[in-house]
């Protein structure tokens, strides 16, 4: 696994994954986002993002899940490895810019 890059191993696309991180997963909460983390039989990490039309326009939905999707990526080392991520935007998350994404999840991940 290289650690410069995000590819398709690493996501999260099965409905049934989502449910079963949601479901057995440990979740964490900050003002912007809701974070479920739970333990995968892989041996690496996978990341999953939701967000809702709540949050904004399609620009601001595809804005955010591309930050969220470059934090992951320069943070990988600092996770727990075989461990599933599911990050949920919440309203409000749209008008973040990257630094303020990167303080409030890497607060989550301190928590753990």
């Amino acid at each position: 696994m290289c650690l410069n890059t995000f590819g398709k191993e690493e996501r999260i696309r099965c409905r049934g994954d989502f449910i079963r991180i949601s479901r057995e997963g440990i979740r964490f909460h900050t003002e912007h986002f809701g974070v479920s983390i739970c333990p995968n039989r892989l041996s690496r990490l996978r990341l999953g993002i939701t967000v809702g039309k709540r949050v904004g326009i399609a620009v601001e939905r595809n804005r955010l899940k591309r930050l969220i999707r470059e934090f992951f990526r320069q943070n990988k080392e600092e996770l727990l490895s075989s461990s599933d991520f599911v990050i949920t935007a919440k309203e409000g998350a749209a008008k973040l810019n990257f630094w303020q994404v990167s303080e409030e999840l890497k607060g989550i991940l301190k928590k753990r």
